[in-house]
């Protein structure tokens, strides 16, 4: 009997943020090994899906980052970075096109068995993703220039989980390799979303051994100045920080390999993960 009851306290203490969150956009940038490991996989795009049955209109950006690596080295070219972007040449924007399209296939299809509505979309559709060339050193890497959100609206508005792949388009209708990150925040603040969350392989912000739940603008910057926040969590922090300066409400950083962190980090009290607010 104390078990039930436990699960009653747990439904009990999740229906604020149910009541909070009921149609408001929530941008989701899934990656890391959340992305790789089959059971891990299936565990978020089931809480993917439960947001979407509670009242919640999440949006999808995936990455794809060791699956385009693994097509590469098959492919017998040997993947090279820059500042943690990937150098993308003609061969390479095509394997990236490839793989993006085999990797959204898959989340929609993934989606659909679990009876919910789901339609893939690539950034050069419609122009979703305006972008202009990052740095010749880096061939076609894009750095974005606009987000036109008509197509992501249209697909919320009918019921639809947009997933959307990365890649953007310039002036002259080629494409551009787009860090997933940078395209999540870029969307979440067209979208005006209440929330952008980030699933990345590691628990969040550490200082001194301890994770920081919460950060500002203002610590943001001065723990990136410090040496607290470093490497590659620098340009997660960065996007979580750009999203939440222009309008969305608030950014978290969560561990895609805890299993179903996402409703942890949505509606529980305590959450998990590293929340940027302004």
């Amino acid at each position: 009997m104390e078990h039930i009851k436990e699960k009653a306290a747990t439904l009990i203490e999740a229906l604020p943020y149910i009541q909070q969150y009921h149609g408001k956009i929530v941008v989701i940038k899934y990656g890391g090994a959340a992305m790789v490991n089959k059971k891990l996989k299936e565990s978020v795009l089931r809480d993917i899906v439960l947001l979407k049955h509670v009242g919640m209109n999440p949006v999808i950006v995936h990455g794809g980052g060791p699956n385009v690596s693994a097509a590469m080295k098959k492919a017998g070219i040997e993947p090279r970075f820059v500042d943690g972007l990937r150098v993308t040449d003609e061969r390479t924007i095509k394997i990236v096109k490839e793989e993006f399209a085999k990797i959204n296939k898959d989340i929609v299809n993934m989606l659909k068995n679990q009876k919910v509505y789901a339609e893939g979309t690539t950034g050069t559709d419609n122009k979703l993703i305006e972008v202009k060339q990052k740095h010749k050193k880096l061939g076609f890497v894009g750095e974005i220039s606009n987000i036109n959100p008509v197509v992501i609206k249209t697909l919320i508005k009918v019921g639809y989980v947009p997933v959307i792949s990365p890649i953007g388009v310039d002036s002259k209708g080629l494409a551009y390799n787009i860090n997933a990150d940078t395209a999540a925040a870029s969307i979440a603040i067209a979208l005006k979303a209440e929330k952008l969350t980030i699933l990345t392989d590691v628990d969040g912000v550490f200082e001194n051994k301890k994770l920081v739940p919460t950060l500002t603008m203002k610590q943001v910057k001065e723990k990136v100045k410090k040496g607290v926040i470093q490497g590659g969590m620098i340009p997660k922090v960065k996007a979580c920080k750009y999203a939440v300066e222009r309008g969305c409400k608030k950014a978290h950083l969560i561990n895609g390999q805890i299993t179903h962190a996402l409703l942890l980090e949505i509606f529980t009290d305590k959450g998990v993960g590293t929340e940027i607010v302004k």
